[in-house]
């Protein structure tokens, strides 16, 4: 079996590790470093335990602007970036191509539409593609060739989830996931999904008509729905389908990323600049990914 690319959701990455690790954790400078140092370690343990052919920190838009053209409250509660880990975000993209990573960055997109499409373009070739995210928008890539690592609560552990494992979670196949979240909401991006609509209903509703817009369709036919869940629909249809526009990741025109080996000295001469010596001291002691 071909060895995958290991496609990164980079904010999320950061900043789980900026609130799992604490900021005492600082640099030559005085600048916190734990994001930085909470990452590489995520990386370099997936990296020796899934041997990636290549490695793609994704990064993007808090929001892309169509999105929120759609649905104004669409990401409007999630709280400022603190000063610490900005300043972090600023170093990270350096610090991941001392490692031989690659990085890919859009303004007007997001890291998520940067994730799917590197997944696609995986796909197309004939590879296979592995997404690191903590965002369930993305079990709609999966399939056969595509895997996501969803990144557990905590500093450590994660799972693989395959298609089997989409509709164990949600019910439904991963073609159905941005129909599923438009139903049932998202409250972390701020979606509301349909009035009184839950993840078991969504799923009923979706395994019974094939789509949003099928159940849309029979919430106009009189006795084909309970009148609550009719109500919640016809009343709120253009309201979804918004939503459903919003999960649906969108396609960016990128290059199939070449083999990129881990580069355990570059990495250690990062973290040396930055002031990670205990990570750089690790890296130099290495021979190998297996050693770390």
């Amino acid at each position: 079996m071909s060895a995958p690319l290991l496609a990164v959701d980079a904010p999320f990455v950061l900043y789980r590790s900026f609130f799992a690790l604490p900021d005492s954790i600082q640099g030559a400078d005085g600048h916190p470093v734990n994001a930085l140092l909470g990452a590489a370690n995520v990386l370099l343990r997936i990296a020796a335990d899934r041997r990636p052919r290549a490695i793609v920190g994704c990064f993007g838009a808090e929001a892309a602007e169509y999105r929120t053209r759609l649905f104004a409250a669409y990401h409007a509660q999630r709280p400022p970036v603190p000063d610490a880990l900005a300043w972090q975000f600023d170093q990270a993209p350096d610090f991941f191509t001392a490692f031989g990573w690659a990085v890919e960055a859009t303004a007007s997109l997001e890291a998520d539409d940067l994730l799917g499409s590197l997944a696609a373009v995986e796909r197309a070739a004939g590879g296979r593609a592995l997404i690191l995210t903590g965002d369930r928008d993305m079990y709609q890539c999966v399939d056969e060739q595509v895997s996501v690592l969803y990144l557990k609560s905590g500093i450590s552990g994660f799972e693989e989830v395959d298609p089997a494992e989409v509709r164990r979670r949600y019910g439904v196949a991963p073609a159905l996931v941005a129909d599923f979240i438009a139903l049932r909401g998202d409250p972390s991006d701020g979606l509301p999904g349909a009035p009184g609509i839950g993840p078991k209903t969504a799923a009923e509703l979706l395994q019974r008509h094939g789509s949003l817009e099928a159940a849309i369709a029979a919430a106009a036919r009189p006795g084909s729905l309970r009148p609550r869940i009719a109500a919640a629909l016809s009343g709120r249809a253009d309201e979804l389908r918004a939503f459903r526009e919003i999960a649906t990741l969108r396609a960016v025109a990128l290059q199939r990323q070449p083999d990129r080996a881990t580069d355990l000295d570059g990495g250690a001469r990062a973290a040396r600049r930055l002031g990670l010596r205990r990570l750089a001291e690790r890296l130099e002691h290495a021979s190998d990914l297996s050693d770390l």
